[in-house]
């Protein structure tokens, strides 16, 4: 990518998490993400790029928009009206207009609008399926292995951190298909926090220092997936994954994305392999590390964070969108 889209997509990300933000609460799941996938396409369309959705609502037969393959960007949008007047760069796209949609629907913490980009080719074209999770911060990156037990993993993650194990804290998705896992954590005597949804928000929060985090285990999906590869690539932090490919069906889906070896251990750089990629999220409820959109008579207030690998930097940003009204008045 020539240019730096880093602002453009946080427009994107901002909006997605706005329009979701007016149903939170109301306990509809499917609103709450229709509004957010709406106007994160719609605004997709005024980015100078010309991208394409590798992650994204699901198949074209399933999504009416950001479906895979779909082609975005203003230089398709432009398409509609006469010939394209300039080149914009490929970009590949990976979305989740609402991370967290039963989050949202009951106003729960962690709920993000989300996307990752990069150079074509950039991010693995991932099969909509389950996948192994291990995520750790950079210190204990090389230390731990999917194939490992719990307790070497736990007690590599400690010895790298200079803790004991009593002392960490390990996030796990609350479904029964991890009972083991979590009896298995239990054992070693960590602690274990137990989230409903969200865990691309609880891999960020692995990844960074002084959040209270230090790795999250378990099986989840692996678009979600390749999108926390793309923020490890950004904090230096590690995914190490695997898909869980256990019939005809998900082989046939794996090789439709061009994966053949459905044993493969997937590191953070080879669900992101991008040389150039940006990892934009606003928040939608409070969380971890982004306040909620909050709403007032004057504007509404948004917290995000954008992260870049080239250039290499965090930000986090606090925004206030001003209604155009007289006599505005901004809070602090």
């Amino acid at each position: 990518m020539d240019s730096d889209l880093s602002l453009e997509f946080l427009r994107v990300v901002e909006q997605a998490a706005i329009a979701c933000a007016h149903t939170m609460g109301q306990g509809d799941r499917h609103n709450s993400d229709q509004a957010a996938v709406e106007a994160m396409r719609r605004v997709m369309d005024t980015v100078p790029i010309d991208g394409t959705i590798v992650i994204g609502e699901g198949e074209r037969d399933e999504a009416p928009m950001l479906f895979i393959g779909e082609k975005v960007g203003l230089v398709h949008a432009l398409d509609m009206v006469g010939p394209r007047p300039v080149r914009y760069d490929e970009v590949d796209i990976a979305v989740d207009p609402l991370e967290g949609t039963n989050l949202c629907a009951t106003g729960a913490p962690n709920a993000i609008a989300v996307l990752a980009a990069s150079e074509r080719g950039g991010l693995l074209h991932a099969p909509d399926l389950y996948m192994e999770k291990l995520v750790v911060g950079p210190s204990s990156k090389h230390a731990v292995h999917l194939d490992a037990t719990v307790a070497e993993n736990l007690n590599a993650v400690a010895k790298c951190l200079g803790r004991k194990v009593k002392d960490l804290v390990v996030i796990v998705l609350d479904r029964p298909r991890h009972e083991k896992l979590i009896a298995d954590i239990r054992a070693t005597g960590a602690r274990i926090q137990l989230i409903g949804d969200g865990d691309l928000s609880a891999g960020i929060a692995a990844a960074l220092v002084g959040t209270g985090v230090h790795a999250v285990m378990g099986t989840g999906g692996a678009p979600e997936g390749v999108l926390t590869a793309a923020a490890m690539r950004c904090l230096n932090g590690e995914i190490i994954a695997r898909l869980v490919v256990n019939k005809p069906e998900h082989e046939e889906r794996c090789r439709a994305m061009g994966i053949s070896d459905f044993k493969k251990i997937y590191r953070s750089k080879d669900l992101a392999p991008g040389t150039q990629i940006i990892f934009a999220a606003t928040g939608v409820t409070d969380g971890t590390l982004m306040r909620g959109v909050r709403f007032f008579g004057e504007g509404i207030r948004t917290s995000s964070v954008i992260m870049q690998n080239d250039p290499h930097r965090i930000r986090f940003i606090d925004s206030i969108h001003v209604n155009p009204v007289e006599d505005v008045k901004i809070r602090f």
